[in-house]
């Protein structure tokens, strides 16, 4: 009964009025600080396969077995900058940016990191997307991360052995960084959270299609294990989402 409660709408005005927002509390960065080495992808004009809009709904599969085969670095930048690119300020005070995606409140509280296996010319290992870097472009900066040791056991364990996920050419962790939601819905920002990460997944999946690759939401994972492969503390980043994505065998 508790879940049940949770998935109702809370009093909004009620909990934003106590907010770091309503405090006059600068709003926290839309993105994490870039530190290490970054690679651009180039331009992803012309990676679109399927445009029609009906035609992707029917399309539109959660498929688990890939082929052996690389997916492009313009591929993977297109599926990137439809789930997190940013796209320009909502207004002058940049206290919101608006992206390909919907968000409660323009809050986006996500990151992507992407383990790759097989892009073409990419290194394989852990990459982070760092949309700072390219505000207003449909350029995608990766920061890399580290390299990922014993590659298909990692994924696999990450992803409470669902093996299949490492046989794609990539597979995309989506973090939270939960305050950027707090800080303007407080407890509620949690609900509003969820619901953005179905948008955010429906996005990669049309994405891929539009691609003409394949994809595969997670909602199951190992929760530390992930945090640990991903660097990240499991209090104010943690792990959510994942989807992989690649050419369908």
């Amino acid at each position: 009964m508790q879940g049940r409660k949770f998935m109702q709408c809370p009093p909004f005005a009620e909990i934003m009025s106590a907010s770091d927002q309503s405090k006059g509390i600068e709003n926290p960065p839309h993105s994490k600080d870039v530190t290490g080495e970054v690679v651009v992808l180039p331009a992803f004009d012309g990676a679109i396969k399927i445009a029609s809009y009906t035609e992707l709904l029917d399309v539109r599969r959660s498929e688990r077995i890939y082929a052996d085969a690389p997916m492009t670095q313009e591929q993977l930048a297109f599926m990137l900058w439809s789930m997190q690119g940013m796209q320009r300020y909502r207004a002058e005070n940049q206290v919101a940016v608006l992206r390909p995606v919907a968000s409660g409140g323009c809050r986006h509280p996500f990151e992507l990191y992407i383990a790759v296996r097989d892009v073409t010319g990419l290194k394989p290992g852990l990459y982070r997307y760092a949309p700072l870097l390219n505000i207003g472009e449909k350029i995608v900066s990766l920061e890399f991360i580290k390299e990922l040791e014993n590659y298909d056991k990692t994924i696999s364990a990450m992803l409470s052995g669902q093996a299949f996920a490492a046989k794609a050419a990539a597979v995309i962790f989506v973090s939270c960084i939960p305050y950027r939601g707090e800080w303007r819905y407080v407890e509620a920002s949690h609900r509003v959270m969820l619901v953005d990460l179905g948008h955010v997944g429906q996005n990669a999946m049309l994405s891929a299609a539009a691609l003409g690759l394949g994809s595969c939401c997670f909602g199951a994972y190992n929760q530390q294990f992930c945090d640990e492969m991903l660097s990240i503390d499991g209090t104010d980043e943690y792990m959510v989402y994942a989807v992989s994505v690649g050419e369908v065998k």
